[in-house]
C-alpha cells in the first residue's frame, strides 16, 4: 500500500467546544456526554483523545471553571477508554490538576501535554511536567523565535524546522526522546490561504522528514481547519485529499473527526489530483509575489468548486 493510502494515528478532537456535543456536554457539566463522546471515538480507532473545554468565540469558559470540572471528567472518560488522553490548554495550571487526576494505570500510552510554543508562559514548567509525568509532546512550530528574543508567525519552512529543533532539543534535555514529539508545523484554511500557507505546510512536513536531527519524530496538523470556508459537501473530500498529500509528504498524526475525515483518499483519486492542480497553483512564479500566486490558486479553488 502506497504511504498515502495509509490512515495516520488519530487523535480525536471531538471533545472541544468547537463541536456542539461537547459545548452541549460542557454547559451542563454532563459527565455522560463526554463518555459518549469518548467512547464513540474510541470503538472509531482513534489512537488518542483530544481533552479541550477552553473558550470559543461564542462561549466564555474562565480557568476557575476548567479547574473545578478537572476532578470530575478525567476519572469519568477513563472509565469508558483505554486511550491516552491529550491535554489541550496554554495554562500550566490546567496540565497539572488533569494529571492529578488522571490514572496512568487505566491508560494503554503516554497521556499527551499539548502544546509547547515559542508563546506559551511558562515553558520550562511545562516540559518539566511532561518529564516528570513521562508525557510525549506536542511542539506548534508554526511559530518562531526572533532574533531579538521575541516572536513571529513562522513564514518559512526554515522557520519551521528550527522552532522543531529549538523544542526539541530542550525536551531532550530532560529525557524526551524524539519519538515522544509530535510537531504541528500550522495548517490554514484553504479558503482564505492567499501567502501559500498549505504548501508552505506540505514543504515543512518534507523538510521535518529530512532533518537528521529530528528523526523518529511524530508530524500531526489540525486536519478540520483545512476546510473551513468550503461549501459544505467539498469540506470532507477536501480534508480526505489534503490528508493523502500530507501522508505522502510524510505526516504519520492528525488531529482529526473520527466520524468523517481520517481515511485518506487514494493516491490518485480525481479530488487528490485537482487538489494538488489547486495547490500547484499557489507557487509563485519567477519575480512574483506569493500573494498573486496565492490570488491564483483561489481561483482555481473556485473553478474545482464549480467543477
Amino acid at each position: 500500500m502506497n504511504q498515502a493510502d495509509t490512515p495516520p494515528s488519530v487523535i480525536g478532537e471531538l471533545m472541544n467546544n468547537s463541536y456542539a456535543r461537547a459545548r452541549k456536554a460542557w454547559k451542563a457539566r454532563n459527565l455522560e456526554g463526554y463518555q459518549m463522546l469518548a467512547r464513540r471515538q474510541t470503538e472509531l480507532g482513534a489512537s488518542f483523545l483530544t481533552f479541550n473545554i477552553d473558550g470559543t468565540q461564542a462561549l466564555s469558559v474562565t480557568l476557575e471553571e476548567m479547574l473545578a470540572f478537572l476532578p470530575h471528567v478525567i476519572p469519568a472518560i477513563q472509565e469508558v477508554t483505554p486511550l491516552p488522553i491529550s491535554f489541550d490548554n496554554p495554562d500550566i495550571a490546567f496540565h497539572r490538576e488533569a494529571l492529578t487526576h488522571f490514572d496512568r494505570s487505566r491508560c494503554r500510552g503516554r497521556p499527551i501535554l499539548n502544546s509547547l510554543s515559542v508563546t506559551r508562559a511558562d515553558v520550562p514548567a511545562m516540559i518539566e511536567l511532561a518529564a516528570d509525568n513521562d508525557m510525549d509532546v506536542i511542539i506548534m512550530a508554526s511559530e518562531c523565535l526572533t532574533t531579538n528574543g521575541g516572536h513571529r508567525a513562522a513564514e518559512t519552512v526554515e522557520d519551521i524546522v528550527k522552532a522543531a529543533m529549538y523544542f526539541a532539543g530542550l525536551l531532550a534535555a530532560t529525557g524526551i526522546a524524539n519519538d515522544r514529539i509530535i510537531v504541528d508545523p500550522g495548517l490554514c484554511p484553504i479558503a482564505s490561504d492567499t501567502r501559500g500557507g498549505v504548501n508552505l505546510c506540505l514543504d515543512a512536513i518534507r523538510a521535518l522528514r529530512a532533518t537528521p536531527e529530528l528523526e523518529d519524530i511524530h508530524i500531526s496538523v489540525g486536519l478540520s481547519n483545512f476546510s473551513i470556508g468550503a461549501p459544505g459537501e467539498f469540506r470532507i473530500p477536501l480534508e480526505r485529499a489534503f490528508l493523502s498529500l500530507a501522508l505522502e509528504a510524510g505526516l504519520d498524526y492528525a488531529l482529526a473527526n473520527p466520524e468523517k475525515n481520517t481515511q485518506p483518499l487514494p493516491s490518485d483519486d480525481a479530488m487528490v489530483n485537482a487538489l494538488r492542480d489547486v495547490l500547484a497553483e499557489g507557487r509563485p512564479q519567477l519575480d512574483e509575489e506569493r500573494e498573486e500566486a496565492g490570488y491564483r490558486q483561489l481561483d482555481a479553488l473556485m473553478e474545482l468548486y464549480a467543477s
